[in-house]
């Protein structure tokens, strides 16, 4: 009896273990037809939603009380909603407050509105640099990569990609050297590769011996742009659609392209005159990026998000690389920082060009981020940066108007 009931319990043992894998295998095999049902294209809007997906709900006494200060802060920068602009402050991917003011232009009077793209001036670098490192990412290049293994004549052998994006490179800004005289013929429009042939045939010297010191220097991103169209295959336009701003769905973020925009979009001022347009204004990779505040918040959750990028990656963009004098301020990988000795850390950067004025303010550690735009001249845009003091211990001096671009 004991041994018949002995081989009963292996049976059915033996017979539960059995349905078991073939349960498994039914769920693993159903599994398998859902995501082979599943278009790459519905996978890629899966992802996006999971990387814009905001944090836990915010409590409403937390968010009324921030909004007060906001508010107060906002009245007193731009007293009768005078900033002619946008601006956002959000808490975990979550909008606490924002505020459109004043037109696009003056002869139209169309007002500012959340999905109003505006020019991001420097702000741009900050994007450029994350396209740089997403390539890194896939493998396509290298931060340690020479630039003369990727842009055909770059005269300066000891230039890295590295130093393009911290601006330790030495080179020049292509402002000031083609404006020297038999330089450039300034009644013409200068691209991209024309400041590439400009430095390979007219002998630009650098300013410096690479990677010896900092100096902040338009022409670094303006080459990294043309590194990200060699190794794309694509325009810089297109391969910014492609890398940033359709997976982070930044439905009205642009690269202005100067013969098909220059007549529609959001112009500048400077004391109510709008601000003509000039030789410079075709060059991309540095500035160009026409957006909105909701879609760089987009793209600060997009930067954070471990799905959208390589944590340990994106760490290398907030590692000062200028440290050759003691002080505060410092630079990383398309972003500018301040950092203090009690370990403090600050993550930003500002944009002028023309009249426009712009602020991009990442917390990670708060989970924050502060934008202001503006598109008539005014330093108060870099004013935002006190707002971080409501959410961290940032020494900010009241009235420090934060002018660093």
């Amino acid at each position: 009896m004991r041994f018949n009931l002995a081989k009963k319990m292996i049976f059915i043992k033996n017979v539960n273990i059995l349905h078991i894998l073939v349960f498994s295998a039914v769920i693993s095999s159903c599994n398998q037809k859902n995501n082979a049902q599943v278009s790459p294209q519905e996978q890629a809007k899966n992802t996006t939603r999971e990387i814009l997906k905001p944090g836990k709900e915010l409590d409403p006494n937390y968010v009324a009380s921030k909004v007060a200060s906001i508010t107060h802060f906002y009245k007193k920068t731009w007293p009768n909603n005078s900033m002619n602009g946008s601006i956002l402050v959000a808490k975990d991917g979550q909008v606490i407050f924002e505020r459109y003011s004043g037109v696009t232009d003056t002869k139209s009077k169309d007002s500012i509105t959340s999905t109003t793209p505006l020019h991001l001036a420097s702000v741009s670098k900050v994007i450029t640099a994350t396209a740089i490192l997403k390539l890194v990412d896939q493998k396509k290049l290298t931060l340690d990569q020479k630039v003369t293994t990727l842009l055909a004549n770059f005269p300066y052998p000891d230039v890295t990609v590295k130093t393009l994006l911290n601006h330790r490179s030495g080179m020049r800004n292509y402002a000031y050297f083609t404006g020297e005289k038999g330089i450039w013929d300034r009644h013409k429009i200068l691209s991209n590769q024309d400041i590439l042939d400009i430095m390979a045939t007219k002998k630009i010297d650098l300013e410096f011996k690479t990677d010896t010191r900092f100096s902040y220097c338009n022409t670094n991103f303006a080459m990294l742009a043309l590194i990200i169209e060699k190794v794309t295959a694509l325009s810089y336009e297109d391969a910014m659609k492609k890398l940033i701003f359709t997976p982070l769905d930044m439905k009205d973020t642009y690269v202005f392209d100067y013969e098909r925009d220059k007549g529609t979009a959001v112009p500048s001022y400077r004391n109510n005159s709008k601000v003509a347009l000039d030789y410079l204004d075709a060059i991309y990779g540095d500035k160009n990026i026409y957006s909105t505040a909701r879609d760089l918040l987009k793209f600060d959750q997009g930067r954070n998000s471990a799905l959208f990028f390589n944590p340990e990656l994106l760490k290398q963009a907030y590692i000062g690389y200028s440290n050759e004098h003691v002080g505060q301020n410092n630079y990383g990988l398309g972003m500018r920082m301040i950092n203090w000795p009690t370990g403090q850390n600050f993550y930003f950067h500002n944009g002028w060009w023309h009249g426009n004025t712009s602020s991009f303010i990442t917390l990670p550690i708060e989970g924050v981020t502060i934008i202001a735009l503006s598109n008539k001249f005014t330093r108060s845009t870099y004013k935002v940066r006190e707002l971080s003091v409501l959410f961290g211990d940032y020494p900010f001096k009241i009235d420090d108007d934060g002018k660093q671009e």
